[in-house]
């Protein structure tokens, strides 16, 4: 997600806090120099994957279009935290980072190698514990920031393209050692920034950055050759993906000739708010979800256990059943408790239901989680303390996926 257009997300705090790369260079070491482990297919990536966790508002954060992890009032990203998130019971973490101003001039786009050393730092945290990490390029594509270049309904495509592919050339180069536990995704939310149906050429640039994306990572070789690799359609929307709108999935012709000729290594990203009015409207109306909802009033009046269903039931027959594993990659509800004290309940019933549908439709999900955990907040962690502060929420998690 995003600070601008969900502004309900976070609580940007505009604090200049100095990053913390000067660590020492031995965790910035690639982790491994073969996949010495058998690449796992759709179904036992998706079973791997398991109970997945956002690391947000931290490396897509930024001061003026300068990438900067303290930037939206979070501490910095220490290994404890990726450990206390782990003993939850998360087996995977989405890093999103921004690289906007960090990308230097053309025609080389050279990222500044301290950001990139400390992007390989934190993911170094979940990786060398044997969690599923998945990195991408978060904000770099939304028109309100400050650095945001790869906008896909500009006119200068030729330039866009050029520094998109040689930016993912070195992000691929720098982890090309690492094995399978290591997905990289190709971006987040692109779209032209209306909240509509998709447009042309918009949708057909987005296809081409997903197509640049692939045959990049895949021609830097080592474990690149048969990663899987993550790609959304418009705005992470599910029915803008996988209906007839223009989404055109990525061939993947570069591949390692050891991956099976009936297999695939591309997975396909959505992103799970519905109902927006409960999940993301910072207001008291809209407090409780499903069928266990107490007051009508306070429940929407669309979007509910059904509509769940015959979303990821949509991406399961679109994209499951041809091999292409589908990661709901964000999803969750902001705490409204201080309008009803009743709210975290039904916010561990939508966390719930949703990584029990997605595993009934073949999907592995990955919670939103801000590091915001007062009002409006997503988060599960107090990233300062450690604290765990929604347990019942990370239980329904755990209930849904099948952990406990």
């Amino acid at each position: 997600m995003f600070m601008v257009s969900k502004a309900s997300k976070i609580r940007p705090a505009f604090l200049a806090i100095a990053l913390a790369v000067a660590a020492s260079m031995t965790c910035l070491t690639n982790q491994a120099s073969a996949d010495t482990v058998k690449p796992l297919n759709a179904a036992q990536i998706v079973a791997e994957m398991g109970a997945g966790w956002n690391l947000g508002n931290q490396l897509e954060a930024n001061i003026n279009g300068v990438p900067n992890e303290t930037a939206w009032g979070q501490p910095a990203i220490t290994q404890a935290l990726i450990d206390k998130v782990k003993a939850a019971g998360f087996k995977s973490i989405r890093i999103p980072v921004s690289y906007l101003n960090n990308i230097g001039p053309g025609p080389d786009y050279k990222i500044n190698s301290a950001w990139l050393n400390r992007v390989q730092q934190v993911t170094n945290y979940a990786y060398s514990r044997g969690l599923y990490v998945m990195i991408n390029m978060h904000g770099d594509g939304y028109k309100s920031i400050g650095g945001s270049w790869l906008i896909c309904d500009s006119s200068n495509q030729t330039a866009i393209k050029a520094k998109y592919q040689k930016v993912w050339q070195q992000i691929a180069t720098r982890f090309q050692g690492y094995d399978q536990h290591l997905i990289l995704e190709s971006m987040n939310e692109e779209f032209d920034g209306q909240y509509g149906r998709p447009t042309q050429p918009c949708y057909s640039n987005i296809n081409a950055y997903n197509q640049i994306f692939v045959d990049t990572v895949r021609k830097t070789g080592g474990n690149n050759g048969s990663r899987w690799l993550l790609v959304p359609g418009w705005n992470t929307n599910i029915d803008f993906t996988a209906g007839n709108y223009g989404f055109v999935l990525p061939t993947d012709r570069y591949r390692s000739t050891s991956i099976p000729s009936s297999e695939q290594r591309i997975m396909i990203s959505v992103h799970y708010y519905s109902p927006w009015d409960f999940a993301g409207e910072t207001t008291g109306t809209i407090t409780q979800w499903g069928r266990g909802a107490t007051n009508p009033a306070k429940r929407s009046t669309w979007g509910q256990e059904d509509y769940l269903d015959s979303q990821l039931k949509l991406m399961r027959d679109k994209f499951v059943t041809k091999g292409y594993p589908v990661v709901v990659g964000e999803y969750g509800s902001i705490d409204k408790s201080s309008f009803d004290s009743s709210n975290n309940r039904y916010r561990a019933d939508f966390a719930r239901a949703i990584a029990a549908t997605a595993k009934k439709y073949g999907a592995t999900t990955v919670y939103w989680d801000n590091g915001e955990t007062g009002r409006y907040g997503f988060g599960l962690f107090n990233r300062r303390t450690l604290a765990v502060t929604q347990q019942g929420i990370i239980n329904a998690i755990m209930s849904g996926v099948g952990a406990r």
